[in-house]
């Protein structure tokens, strides 16, 4: 096998092993603004999209809302015993609690399903609780879970009007990482949130990788063959 034949291959084998360390492994959370307004806290992430839930939850589009039981269930104001706007917030907003727990929003789960690949997700998280959890995932691979009591700085108590448990969070994307699908559960009543925002993956295209390498394998193909002329 000659020489450039050989370095080649390294060049493959180094493609190979870079794309296969490449992704991470984790979902970063963080607390986001602690400004409110009468339509709940948002994002302020540059280039993040939000979902208001004014027209409720979508079905269709690039982000589609869904549950195991029944709708999506998006209300406004506050029924006690039932669900409680996030602190400040006079618009609609998402909630969900255990199935056959009889109160609207008992779907267990909604599940939101996006059309390509993100770096980024937040929302406007009400009365932060223990039970209540998102998922993230990449196709069917689940990434990471979070729980209310996983939220700094907040009690994780159910408070329905100390702006300490109502709270914007952030779920950011390790480096290499993309996500395509939240899952948001409660296992009590309820998980109430507003403002869900998101963000479009910027991922090199491993071809861009692969021709890079190769272009090198050429120069140094060209090298080796100078060199053996000048020998």
């Amino acid at each position: 096998m000659s020489t450039l034949q050989k370095l080649s291959l390294a060049l493959v084998g180094t493609v190979v092993v870079f794309m296969g360390a490449n992704p991470a492994s984790a979902i970063t959370l963080t607390k986001g603004s602690t400004t409110p307004t009468v339509n709940g806290i948002f994002s302020t992430v540059p280039g993040a999209f939000a979902i208001t839930f004014e027209s409720g939850a979508p079905t269709t589009g690039f982000a589609i809302y869904s549950s195991p039981v029944g709708t999506p269930a998006v209300v406004q104001g506050t029924v006690d015993s039932q669900y409680a706007t996030p602190a400040g917030d006079t618009s609609k907003y998402l909630t969900i609690s255990p199935v056959g727990s009889n109160v609207q929003g008992s779907t267990g789960s909604v599940t939101i399903n996006f059309a390509q690949a993100l770096d980024y997700f937040g929302l406007h998280w009400g009365s932060v609780d223990t039970y209540n959890s998102i998922a993230f995932f990449d196709g069917n691979t689940l990434l990471n879970t979070f729980t209310g009591a996983q939220v700094p700085d907040t009690t994780a108590s159910g408070n329905q009007a100390s702006p300490q448990d109502n709270v914007f969070v952030n779920f950011l994307a390790d480096p290499g990482q993309t996500f395509n699908k939240v899952v948001l559960s409660s296992t009590g009543i309820a998980f109430e949130s507003d403002n869900h925002s998101y963000k479009l993956a910027s991922v090199p295209e491993p071809t861009s990788m692969l021709g890079l390498l190769a272009f090198g394998a050429v120069s140094a193909g060209s090298f080796i063959k100078r060199k053996s002329k000048i020998a």
